[in-house]
C-alpha cells in the first residue's frame, strides 16, 4: 500500500506550539496555536473541544464570517476569540 501513495510533500519541521485555555463571556476556549514556516506566517489554530482547526493570519481575523464557519461559532463567539487571536499570532 505505501509505494501507491502518491506525496505532494513530506517534510519535518520544528514548531512552536502554544497551549491556551481562556473564557470569554459566552463561553470556554481551549486552543492549541502552531507557529510553523509554513503557511506564509499564519498560524494553524486548534480548537481542542471539538476538533476544527483553520490557518489563520491577521488577513483571516477581517474576514467576515471566517471564525463563525471555521469554528462553528455565534457572532459573539467569534468576536470574543478575534480579540484573543488578535494578540496571539
Amino acid at each position: 500500500m505505501a509505494n501507491d501513495l502518491f506525496y505532494l510533500y513530506d517534510e519535518a519541521e520544528d514548531t512552536r506550539t502554544r497551549f491556551v485555555s481562556f473564557t470569554g463571556e459566552t463561553t470556554r476556549f481551549d486552543l492549541a496555536i502552531t507557529t510553523t514556516n509554513r503557511f506564509y506566517g499564519k498560524a494553524i489554530v486548534i480548537n481542542i473541544q471539538n476538533g476544527r482547526s483553520a490557518i489563520i493570519g491577521h488577513d483571516d481575523l477581517e474576514e467576515e464570517g471566517y471564525l463563525e464557519f471555521a469554528f462553528n461559532l455565534n457572532e459573539r463567539e467569534a468576536e470574543e476569540l478575534k480579540a484573543f487571536l488578535e494578540a496571539a499570532i
